[in-house]
Parts: C-alpha cells; structure tokens; sequence
C-alpha cells in the first residue's frame, strides 16, 4: 500500500475515515465493471462463433506465435487466465476447428496450440465488431483521456 501525506480530497468526495478502504472500493468497481461490461461485449463477438472475448485474445496470441504455435502455459502466464480456465476454452476452441493441440511427449501434461486453417486470420475479422462494441460500452462513459488514465492506471496492477 502507498498512501501520500495529507488528507485526501478523495477519501472525502467517498465519505471515507479510513483511506484504505480506497483499495476495496477500486477491487470492487473493477470487478463490476466487469460483470456490467463482459456480457454486452461477449454478446456482439458471438455473431462471428466466439463464445468468450478470451477467445479473440487466444487466437491473436496464436497468430503471433505463428508456425512455432504457442505452448499454454505461456499463454496462461500472458492472458493471466489459470490453467483449469484457458484448458475449458482451449477445448472449446478446438472443437469448433479454430485451433489444434500438440501434447510433448512427456505425459500429455505440456502442450503447444497452433491455429487451424479456419482460426488463422480469424481476430482480424472478428475485430470490427469487437472494436464496435467497446466503443459503444465504453465510449460513452469515458473520454479519451480518461480511457488512457485508467488503461495506466490498471498497466500498474499487472506486472
């Protein structure tokens, strides 16, 4: 926790004795932010066969891993979904042809996705609408420069 010196003009504007309830109350707008936003969004990605928002960033991270494919654990470290998570979409994915898996031959624990012929190129077409839809749920709330504050702002919580 950091905190500077001197009342802040925040803690008042909340109604706060205790300025560290600034950290709960930041956990829970990120958190319903969320829950308003992911619906609205996952709902108009759904016209292009994607069930999950996850799902534009796996195939984006595939396509720049390219022939090498990607192994999931990298991809669990960079989209910072767990395991159990990315494995239920990862399946997902492969069953609706949009990526493979390749087990290393150590026990199927480790694998490396490749996109299919059908996922290759895939986030390129579903990005107009994603775009779209971002703008229209966010655009409206937030100027630009208060889109670029808080995009530095959650840059600091990730490493």
């Amino acid at each position: 926790m950091t905190t500077r010196p001197g009342p802040s003009p925040n803690a008042a504007f909340f109604g706060d004795d205790d300025e560290a309830i600034a950290y709960n109350r930041a956990w829970f707008n990120i958190m319903r932010a969320h829950r308003k936003f992911h619906p609205r969004i996952a709902r108009a990605l759904r016209s292009h066969g994607i069930n999950d928002p996850i799902w534009y960033e796996i195939l984006l991270e595939l396509e720049r891993a390219g022939a090498d494919g990607q192994p999931m654990a990298a991809l669990e470290d960079k989209l910072f979904v767990p395991q159990y998570a990315l494995s239920r979409h990862v399946a997902r994915m492969e069953k609706d042809g949009l990526l493979r898996r390749e087990f290393i031959a150590d026990g199927r624990r480790k694998q490396i996705l490749f996109l299919t012929d059908r996922g290759a190129g895939l986030h390129a077409k579903i990005w107009p609408t994603y775009w779209e839809a971002m703008q229209t749920e966010i655009g409206q709330h937030l100027t630009t420069e208060e889109a670029y504050a808080l995009s530095r702002l959650l840059i600091k919580l990730l490493p």
